[in-house]
């Protein structure tokens, strides 16, 4: 039977003279000219009676390298000016029930009319959910979460590349995508839908669907984790129950992605749902939100992907800042203190981060942070990198950050004077020479007196340094004078002791104690004569 998986336990009389899916648009379809097979056992054409049906895990996954686009024509929506309320509502849990056989889409060739079928009929399910009110009712709430359920959930398999760079390399797309994106949009305009009723949902969407939608943002597939993005923030949004679930989950894998696996594929879109919902937090801020600010977003500033989901993360962070300002100094001294040493291309992340945080910055709270930040910014201005450099530089050209710098001008020019001075006679890059030389003039114009005493001061402590530099030089040129003399001393020592064992002249002046014990004693005095002949 070709068609035993969809047409829900029922054979069409005249099956080969169809070929397109009957239309289900009108009142006479609901009768739909069909027979009970008695040639089979039921449960054969029937995917819910009899043993249940499991999708099958292949070995590759269902997974196609390049998106692969089908254009078929749908089948009728579920509506008829005739037809009784209940015969539709019938009409469309079949539909669901029909829609829950899975098929193979590694192999591009089987099961055509089937997969055709099951199209046509999610379009109908989308299409009846969008435009027909009082359609979910309460019987239809579990069918159509089984049948959500049994499309999308389903093992992950392993990356393909295991060095996959999402910047560089294309994704591998999932192969049932015609299907899958079918039945995303259908739960999308389920939870839309005016008649959707959360009571009645949250007895099906519970903690244990949620954990697995969660676990669904790792797939590879951007446009799957787009419709995941979406459908989980409306999840979120009407049912209150699963809120705080939700959020300790995402907390989990972020958790699981700093510390142990740092690799998930959804990052990016957890963090702009988050995005949101920080943006709702209530004031004052829990503790347990300001907790994950602290032990979630900035230790995420580690991750070695971090230009996948930087702008999302760096949004989070400034829309905590925004709803609680006292959580700046937090911020600020926890990227200072992951700055990144090594990779210049997070240095410029950062520093663009920073930008964006001043942007919003309350003044009270700058002076809090301002003199480390600030040691910072002058070594990265330092930075032989150009890019580091010229991304701390252009600071000066931000209005608001120049005069949070103009009115604490007392503590911060201190900090960058001897660097900009330094760096400008120095540093190769002559675009970074003249950014330097705009931002001595902009100090000079903000407090002259200041400039020019930090000038003199500089001058003079230059001068300093070249002195102990040259009185550092004279005393290692000393030291090199004496230890040369010293060389040469022993090397001579060394030659004279040589030449004495090469001849064996006990008499020679070189050898002190050969020359001391040829010398007669003298006599001590008072001794006998008779001593003297005996020790003569």
């Amino acid at each position: 039977m070709r068609f035993c998986a969809e047409t829900l336990g029922l054979q069409w009389m005249n099956r080969d003279d169809f070929d397109d899916p009957p239309d289900l648009s009108s009142s006479s379809s609901i009768q739909l000219r069909m027979k009970q097979t008695s040639s089979a056992p039921l449960s054969h054409y029937h995917p819910f009676i009899g043993p249940p049906i499991t999708r099958e895990i292949f070995p590759e996954g269902n997974r196609l390298s390049s998106p692969g686009t089908q254009h078929c024509g749908g089948g009728g929506a579920i509506e008829g000016a005739d037809a009784p309320v209940a015969e539709l509502h019938d009409l469309f849990c079949k539909k669901l029930q029909q829609c829950c056989v899975l098929f193979d889409f590694l192999d591009c060739v089987a099961d055509l009319k089937g997969k055709e079928i099951k199209r046509a009929a999610l379009n109908e399910l989308v299409e009846s959910v969008a435009t027909s009110r009082g359609v979910l009712i309460e019987p239809l709430y579990p069918e159509a979460i089984k049948m959500i359920s049994v499309n999308i959930f389903r093992t992950l398999p392993p990356s393909e590349n295991p060095e996959f760079d999402p910047e560089e390399d294309e994704p591998t797309l999932e192969a049932s995508w015609p299907h899958l994106q079918l039945v995303y949009e259908f739960f999308l305009r389920f939870l839309e839908s005016p008649d959707f009723q959360p009571s009645m949902a949250k007895r099906y969407v519970d903690q244990k669907f949620v954990l697995q939608l969660l676990e669904l943002f790792d797939s590879e597939d951007p446009r799957e984790r787009e419709y995941l993005k979406t459908i989980l923030h409306r999840v979120y949004g009407k049912l209150l129950g699963l809120r705080a679930y939700i959020r300790k989950q995402i907390n989990n894998i972020f958790l699981r992605f700093i510390y142990e696996t740092e690799h998930f594929n959804g990052v990016a879109e957890l963090l702009e749902i988050l995005g949101s919902i920080i943006n709702g937090f209530a004031l004052p801020l829990k503790a347990e939100h300001k907790q994950f600010l602290v032990r979630v977003l900035i230790p995420l500033h580690t991750a070695k992907s971090l230009s996948i989901f930087h702008a999302q993360l760096a949004y989070c962070v400034v829309q905590f800042m925004e709803k609680d300002a006292t959580v700046t100094e937090y911020i600020i001294r926890g990227l200072l203190k992951y700055w990144p040493k090594t990779c210049t291309q997070k240095e410029v992340m950062f520093l663009g981060e920073i930008e964006e945080i001043l942007d919003v910055i309350e003044p009270s709270q700058f002076i809090r942070v301002q003199e480390p930040l600030f040691k910072q910014i002058a070594a990265c201005i330092s930075s032989p990198h150009f890019q580091v450099a010229e991304r701390a530089l252009y600071f000066w050209n931000n209005e608001y950050i120049l005069s949070l710098i103009e009115e604490n001008c007392q503590v911060i020019l201190p900090l960058v004077f001897a660097t900009l001075y330094r760096v400008s006679k120095e540093h190769w890059n002559q675009t970074i020479v003249s950014l330097i030389y705009n931002v001595l003039k902009t100090f000079m114009e903000m407090n002259s007196k200041l400039f020019d005493d930090l000038t003199a001061s500089y001058k003079v402590e230059k001068q300093k340094e070249l002195k102990r530099e040259r009185e550092r030089a004279e005393l290692w040129r000393g030291l090199e004078e004496h230890q040369e003399r010293r060389m040469q001393m022993l090397t001579e020592a060394a030659r004279n002791q040589r030449n004495l064992q090469e001849r064996g002249d006990p008499q020679t002046p070189s050898s002190p104690q050969t020359a001391h014990s040829d010398q007669p004693e003298p006599k001590p005095s008072g001794a006998s004569s008779g001593a003297g002949e005996s020790a003569t």
